[in-house]
């Protein structure tokens, strides 16, 4: 049985949870007054893919509905020196935003926020992402956080109390959790209630991040997006070529995610319902997730909730933790203490 001190963080961080989205929902009025003007957009992080990408959608002189009323205006480059995926992209994305997009390039995140009324955090590394997203936090601008939302469960947290702190609304996910298969299975699920679900996808690992936040981030949000929140304990099989992370939730139901490193790699998942079993596929593309960040950008109302998103990070440095102990479980709260733990020695020293 938990004890009264790990019922009682636990207790905290779902009332701050409820906090946040209630600080978020405060400040969206803010962001809906003048439906006329177009919310400025801001990127922090020319480092991958996912910037020409979202600047596409958002900047489509054909862009409607929700996607109407955001625009890319400015972006700073940043870049991590020690990721070659980082590094070698930068001049090349920063290039496509200037020529194709008419988008500013500015040289620091202060000016960057002199430019703008929404941001949204690219950067590959998700180590600097704290660092990145304080100033914008402080800022009060409404921020997205790539995937990971953090380089440690730590640094997440960090991030997500200065947002209830200065009641600022942000959110992060994948891609994958608004791929409509997925989003099915959560809201509509033809099969009856969920009681579990094997999810998958591509996880290769970047040395300076925990094993599954650099890509296996994507196969673990689809688990997270079917099941929910209530992940308890985790034990992880681990080989050079495949993770099995198998998850037990509050009330016996199961949840796994496998980590593909060799053979054909795809997205997707089992899921077991009351009534039948059912697949959920692949990605959607990235334009559903550009719906929710200007919905998000509007209204001031994140799509995803800090207790989802944190509940995440701690499954994925539970698996980790879990390998460091050659696969013995490891309880959700006892990662969530540590981490706490760790913030509260670093702002002693």
């Amino acid at each position: 049985m938990p004890s009264q001190s790990l019922m009682t963080r636990r207790q905290m961080l779902q009332a701050s949870s409820v906090s946040l989205a209630a600080s978020m929902t405060a400040s969206s009025h803010l962001l809906a007054q003048d439906g006329a003007k177009p919310l400025r957009a801001g990127i922090i992080g020319l480092d991958t893919s996912h910037v020409v990408a979202f600047t596409k959608i958002f900047n489509s002189a054909k862009s409607e509905g929700d996607l109407s009323g955001v625009k890319v205006v400015a972006g700073f480059p940043g870049g991590s020196p020690d990721i070659p995926s980082s590094k070698n992209r930068i001049e090349g994305f920063t290039k496509t935003l200037q020529e194709q997009y008419q988008v500013k390039i500015v040289q620091s995140i202060d000016d960057l926020l002199k430019e703008v009324d929404v941001v949204l955090l690219e950067s590959v590394d998700g180590r600097p992402h704290l660092a990145q997203a304080t100033p914008v936090l402080k800022a009060g601008k409404p921020v997205f956080i790539d995937k990971p939302v953090a380089g440690s469960l730590a640094d997440a947290i960090q991030i997500y109390d200065l947002a209830k702190e200065t009641k600022t609304p942000v959110f992060s996910s994948s891609s994958l959790r608004f791929a409509p298969g997925v989003q099915e299975m959560r809201t509509k699920p033809k099969i009856g209630e969920v009681i579990g679900c094997d999810a998958y996808g591509p996880a290769p690992t970047e040395e300076h991040h925990p094993d599954l936040f650099w890509y296996g981030i994507h196969g673990v949000e689809i688990l997270f997006t079917i099941m929910g929140v209530g992940c308890e304990s985790v034990v992880r099989t681990h080989t050079k070529d495949t993770d099995l992370v198998a998850g037990t939730w509050k009330g016996g139901r199961i949840g796994s995610f496998r980590g593909i490193r060799a053979g054909k790699a795809d997205y997707g998942a089992t899921v077991f319902g009351k009534t039948g079993v059912a697949s959920a596929g692949g990605s959607g593309g990235y334009e559903p997730l550009v719906v929710e960040i200007a919905k998000f950008f509007k209204t001031g109302k994140p799509p995803v909730s800090a207790e989802e998103t944190l509940a995440v990070f701690a499954f994925m440095e539970a698996a980790d933790e879990s390998k460091r102990r050659n696969g013995a479980p490891v309880t959700i709260d006892s990662v969530m203490v540590k981490a706490r733990e760790q913030i509260a020695s670093k702002k002693k020293g």
